[in-house]
């Protein structure tokens, strides 16, 4: 058996050899082809990932009313005094009890008033202190983003609360463009992924036209179909070996490229691009597989009609 591997092996780099401009013209076919498969693919994969990162970070906004102060643990009562709040976390309780909540977090009107001013400018000093026109806030999370618009719908009735948001128009756009990108992004891959092998076959099979006389001899002697089909079959897995190394090279300089470049602006928003390490060598090894696979799969689906009787 690997007396046999070794002997593919070896009649495979002699016909390589033997056929130069068809062995080159097979491989840039591998190249160009995996090229655009391996580009699409960390592409549609990455903005999938951004896509459910946008989905997860989808927040339901509840401003309470101008009277509602359910952080205080005293207030003012109708003389001045301080006294014990019996309304406190009130309206947070309610909150956390309803299915589908995942976390409730707090910010006052001072800290939504200083990340307004951070955005915005020093136009917004003049409503420092009692001019402050802005309400306290939950940051409700969802354990999942199909709960948002029940959850906020349940919030809403909750007594103290002026009104619950999440962006229903932009968010509704988010959910079908990630439901679009999963389903017919991936059939996109599958496709191109079909492509490629016919692309590659076809190139190979014009290679096999041209040997196509040293095949009826190797029968005419009486060679079995796997020693004709053998090397035929190391000679396409080498043809995708050597086509994979350029889109390998274009992947991993291009990813690490494309994310320094966008990273540092995403993690802004807490998205995130697929990590270089371990995602380039993942997508490496996948490539060099299916150019393996693709190009072996090509030659032996190239020379079948020479082997029936």
């Amino acid at each position: 058996m690997i007396r046999r591997f070794f002997h593919y092996m070896w009649e495979a780099f002699k016909n390589l050899k033997r056929n130069g401009l068809m062995t080159i013209a097979s491989v840039f076919s591998v190249t160009v082809t995996l090229t655009l498969v391996g580009i699409f693919a960390a592409v549609l994969l990455n903005t999938e990932k951004l896509a459910r990162g946008i989905e997860e970070n989808i927040q339901i906004n509840v401003f309470l009313r101008v009277d509602t102060y359910d952080q205080d643990k005293e207030v003012k009562n109708d003389v001045g005094q301080m006294v014990p709040n019996e309304n406190y976390q009130v309206v947070q309780k309610a909150i956390e009890v309803i299915q589908g909540v995942d976390t409730v977090t707090f910010s006052s009107k001072e800290q939504e008033l200083k990340k307004l001013q951070e955005r915005m400018g020093d136009a917004w000093r003049m409503f420092d202190g009692d001019a402050n026109p802005l309400s306290d806030v939950y940051v409700v999370q969802t354990t999942s983003p199909k709960e948002v618009a029940s959850v906020t719908e349940e919030i809403s009735k909750i007594k103290g609360v002026d009104r619950a948001d999440y962006g229903k128009a932009d968010t509704e756009k988010i959910f079908k463009m990630a439901s679009f990108i999963r389903v017919w992004g991936f059939g996109a891959i599958l496709l191109l992924a079909f492509v490629a092998l016919f692309m590659i076959s076809n190139t190979i099979r014009i290679t096999i036209i041209s040997r196509r006389h040293e095949i009826q001899i190797m029968r005419l002697v009486g060679a079995k179909n796997s020693y004709i089909r053998g090397p035929f079959f190391m000679e396409g897995a080498w043809v995708g070996l050597l086509g994979t190394i350029i889109p390998a090279v274009i992947l991993y300089i291009g990813y690490q490229y494309a994310y320094n470049s966008f990273q540092k602006n995403l993690s802004i928003e807490h998205l995130s691009m697929y990590d270089p390490n371990p995602y380039s060598y993942y997508a490496i090894g996948a490539l060099f597989l299916v150019g393996i696979l693709v190009g072996s799969m090509g030659s032996v689906l190239s020379i079948r009609r020479y082997l029936k009787v």
